[in-house]
């Protein structure tokens, strides 16, 4: 029976679709390649030849004046700061809020279980609004702070459904043997349900540090010290609102922003999330796949 089924001919309908897939993912790979491939060599060329040549995949001409600028610029390296103690305290709090909702919501056994469950949906769609939210900020005393920029995303509803989906999908039966050896439902929580959590974990882990390492609106909204400006606002001056990098040659010399420039800090700022990816990669289909089996 084996043997019949390997050689089994391919179809019609199964060539017709494997063409069409790979068709698709190979115009999404090259829509996603081509833009990164002209922001890493506009980035390494010189300003001349970006101005001349315009659009190119390859360097003509390579110069790094434009990193050499950039990561001369402390307002790049205070940003680096910021935002790494903002994606650490993102990811912590995250983390530790949506697995304490995740947990009793995957129990049969907990009390108006449904009601809680709608009520946290319901949030998904209904929401204050950016004023109320401003208000709540602002008056809690959270506001020029990296509470304000952490506190009021703490808890992701459907993320924190999908760390519930994997939770009801582990074995029940792992559960009921560490309760009769006394285990409480603390102990059952880390000693057992996440040390087996780890692909779910790691995934939503990474969707929460990408928020948080590319979020600047509520920067821009909560954060009026330049000194705690977190490094995609800084980005965003320096692509959009001619913030100048410091002199680097002479005290009296002012750089405008290049094309060169400005696709160096995007190369700058991307750096850590290319570096991250791949190690966390491999947990990304199964711990989104298993987490969305049961609802």
């Amino acid at each position: 029976m084996t043997d019949q089924r390997k050689k089994k001919k391919r179809t019609f309908e199964d060539i017709f679709v494997d063409t069409i897939v790979y068709t698709t993912l190979i115009l999404l790979s090259v829509l996603t390649i081509i833009p990164f491939m002209q922001v890493v060599t506009v980035s390494m060329s010189p300003t001349e030849v970006v101005s001349s040549y315009g659009f190119h995949l390859i360097p003509l001409k390579f110069d790094w004046d434009g990193y050499r600028k950039i990561l001369a610029y402390q307002q790049i390296w205070i940003g680096y700061q910021n935002t790494i103690i903002r994606v650490i305290l993102g990811i912590l709090v995250s983390m530790t809020f949506m697995i304490l909702a995740a947990y009793p919501l995957s129990k049969k056994n907990l009390v108006h279980r449904k009601f809680w469950t709608i009520f946290m949906v319901f949030t998904m769609f209904f929401s204050g609004g950016l004023i109320p939210t401003y208000l709540i900020v602002k008056g809690v005393g959270l506001y020029n702070s990296v509470w304000a920029l952490v506190l009021p995303v703490a808890i992701n509803t459907f993320t924190m459904l999908i760390i519930r989906n994997y939770f009801m999908s582990l074995p029940e039966e792992i559960q009921e043997s560490a309760r009769i050896d006394g285990a409480n439902e603390f102990i059952i929580l880390t000693r057992i349900i996440l040390p087996i959590s780890i692909p779910i974990l790691a995934t939503v882990g990474l969707w929460t540090m990408v928020y948080h390492w590319n979020e600047w609106f509520n920067a821009m909204i909560y954060l009026k010290d330049s000194k705690k400006a977190v490094l995609q606002l800084v980005l965003r001056k320096i692509m959009f609102e001619g913030s100048e990098p410091q002199a680097v040659e002479a005290a009296n010399t002012i750089y405008a922003n290049t094309d060169t420039m400005k696709m160096a800090a995007l190369m700058v700022s991307l750096i850590p999330l290319l570096v991250v990816y791949p190690f966390l990669q491999k947990y990304f289909v199964k711990g989104v796949m298993i987490g969305s089996l049961k609802g």
